[in-house]
């Protein structure tokens, strides 16, 4: 794999981290600035949805940009957005860099998802995401139990500080290594946006979007919650936590690695084996919960198969999108963010239940089993394995 999409990864580790890292930090926000931490909480909701509608926007706003500039325009202004966000002490001016901070972020993963895509061949697209989320997984182990500890430490404003420092390196990366002739060659023989826009009428590419959506809605239904399940249910102490998170995140790396050198050639398999382990094992997760070698052994197996196969999903909507060259990476944001804000919503209101703290767990079970009703009838088209396939 080519060095500018290690580039690329290293500030999808940044944005990863921002992305993830208040679920630590929450409670640190509220008594600082005063408010409740059910209010803090909508922090993470306006970044969610900052995701969501900044994908499609921000991609179709800097499809007339050269690709390396808007990457580095995105990383700049993610930066500026953690910098006044360390610095002020009003909550609504946080809550606004949160959204910008989003908007940015999903400008960048779209453009950078279909960026990755000009920078190697047109059947490797599976392995050059595959590095491109390594960003996302290498946050999960490192980045958010390294800033949930740099908080506690040294209090919020710190992570905020951390993050706009990681963006430095990231901005230089994008100047130094991605080049510029590969996307404007692209940027030359592109359709209207209208054409592009139009791909959203295809059933095919809708359904795997809905699919990949549902599998990460799974994903994060299960893992938003994971701390109560540590700390209550297993009787861990609270630094059980961080290692929970750092296994189901060394899980998601090691998932994404595998998938990425079969998803292109071979989704089929991964999809077919990956599905069901993935719904079997979120029940048994909250089965063997209070057995604590259990319920690590199967966070790390969870974080695999979630990202192997989610990660296979998402790959292939890149490859029904492929008539939507500047707006693929934006739909494949799109669907891994709608995933992402509607999974914790689905899990909250099984707390509630006689299930308590393992209801989210088996929300997520029954995500994916949904998932799974939906996805058989029509497992031929889902797994249509190469490029040209696709774009027939």
């Amino acid at each position: 794999m080519p060095l500018p999409l290690y580039l690329l990864a290293v500030a999808v580790f940044a944005m990863g981290t921002s992305e993830f890292m208040l679920a630590g930090l929450l409670p640190n926000i509220a008594s600082d600035l005063d408010v409740t931490v059910g209010t803090t909480g909508m922090l993470t909701s306006a970044f969610a949805i900052g995701m969501i509608v900044g994908a499609p926007l921000m991609a179709g706003l800097a499809r007339n940009w050269p690709g390396r500039s808007s990457l580095l325009g995105f990383v700049l202004v993610f930066m500026a957005a953690h910098v006044v966000g360390a610095a002020t002490s009003s909550f609504p001016v946080l809550m606004v860099t949160r959204v910008v901070a989003a908007l940015a972020y999903a400008g960048f993963l779209a453009v950078a998802l279909t960026t990755a895509t000009t920078l190697v061949s047109p059947d490797k697209k599976g392995r050059a995401l595959a590095v491109l989320l390594s960003g996302t997984t290498v946050a999960t182990v490192a980045g958010v139990p390294g800033g949930s500890m740099l908080g506690t430490l040294f209090g919020w404003r710190a992570t905020f500080w951390a993050v706009a420092a990681l963006c430095l390196p990231a901005a230089i990366g994008i100047v130094k290594g991605i080049p510029t002739r590969r996307v404007q060659k692209v940027a030359a023989g592109r359709p209207a946006l209208r054409s592009e826009l139009a791909q959203l009428k295809r059933p095919r590419l809708l359904l795997i979007m809905l699919l990949g959506a549902m599998v990460n809605a799974a994903t994060f239904a299960g893992l938003t919650f994971l701390a109560p399940v540590v700390t209550d249910t297993a009787g861990l102490g609270e630094l059980w936590i961080s290692v929970a998170l750092v296994l189901f995140g060394a899980g998601s790396f090691a998932g994404v690695t595998v998938a990425g050198r079969l998803s292109d050639q071979h989704p089929g398999p991964v999809i077919a084996v990956g599905g069901p382990l993935l719904f079997i094992g979120w029940p048994a997760l909250a089965v063997l919960a209070d057995k604590p070698a259990a319920l690590l052994a199967l966070v790390f197996v969870q974080g695999a198969l979630s990202f192997a196969l989610g990660g296979t999903l998402i790959t292939r909507v890149l490859y029904e999108a492929a008539a939507a060259p500047t707006m693929a990476g934006a739909y494949a944001t799109a669907a891994l963010n709608v995933g992402a804000a509607v999974g914790p919503l689905i899990a909250a209101t099984t707390l509630g239940t006689a299930a308590g703290n393992l209801g989210p767990l088996w929300a997520s079970g029954l995500l994916v089993l949904v998932a799974l009703l939906v996805a058989f009838p029509l497992r031929g088209v889902i797994a249509a394995g190469r490029s040209s396939e696709v774009v027939q």
